[in-house]
């Protein structure tokens, strides 16, 4: 069993791109109008363990990928997510809308549960089922 995913640590750096250049040209940061503390929380744990989960397998709490076809579909479908969340991120840059918001917070909740449920990662399941609902929320209720 390998402990780290290079394919998840591809992944996730490719969705940290678009990320990082936003960033860098807004520089003020990002303005949340909607205060939860429990959803801010719950995204942020959810956040870093979706992103730790996609690289570091824990043993006893992933099990691998169900089979060779099984492994291609993930390398397959994590590929094309990540694709989409790029296009998207390249042509909605400078739009502040719902689809953008929507779409850039859908994207990679999908990812991560995918990925979990193709690796059969039980801590990265978990870890999506806390950042999506949050993620999604918070991007909805800051949209526009």
């Amino acid at each position: 069993m390998e402990y780290v995913n290079i394919f998840g640590i591809a992944f996730v750096a490719i969705i940290m791109i678009p990320n990082i250049i936003f960033a860098v040209k807004n520089k003020e940061g990002f303005n949340n109008k909607w205060k939860s503390r429990f959803a801010e929380i719950t995204e942020q744990i959810g956040r870093l363990g979706c992103f730790a989960f996609m690289i570091i397998n824990i043993p006893r709490t992933w099990f691998g990928w169900w089979s060779e076809e099984g492994f291609v579909l993930y390398l397959i479908g994590d590929s094309l997510l990540v694709i989409i969340y790029c296009v998207i991120w390249c042509i909605c840059f400078n739009k502040n809308s719902l689809f953008r918001a929507l779409s850039l917070s859908i994207i990679p909740s999908v990812l991560f549960m995918f990925s979990g449920i193709m690796s059969r990662s039980v801590l990265l399941v978990i870890s999506s089922l806390l950042f999506a609902p949050s993620h999604i929320m918070i991007s909805y209720k800051n949209a526009g």
